[in-house]
């Protein structure tokens, strides 16, 4: 089991957008998708995309780059180019506080 780390307060990261977060010297996009919160990899595995500030709707994000869709509930690639999804991590609030769970 790992460790939940605060990364952001909940009024940082409004519905249907993303924003990067650096924890740990990993860069994690953090999204609000209809209020609820999702950590993946920050990077597209096509191109090196930010995905943080791709377009989110109904629980996916577009890499801004070449349009890749990836799952924010698994980290899945969802569409092409991209064929390799990325790694998420599981988000919990805490009050006000948005906490990601990295490995110990």
């Amino acid at each position: 089991m790992g460790k939940f780390v605060k990364v952001a307060r909940i009024q940082d990261v409004p519905s249907g957008q993303g924003t990067m977060v650096e924890v740990e010297g990993l860069q994690i996009g953090l999204f609000n998708s209809d209020g609820t919160f999702y950590a993946i990899d920050n990077v597209c595995t096509h191109a090196g995309g930010s995905l943080s500030v791709g377009l989110v709707e109904n629980g996916r994000v577009a890499c801004p780059w070449h349009g890749a869709w990836f799952d924010l509930k698994t980290g899945a690639a969802l569409s092409p180019p991209a064929s390799e999804g990325v790694r998420f991590y599981p988000t919990r609030v805490q009050g006000t506080d948005i906490e990601i769970e990295l490995e110990d």
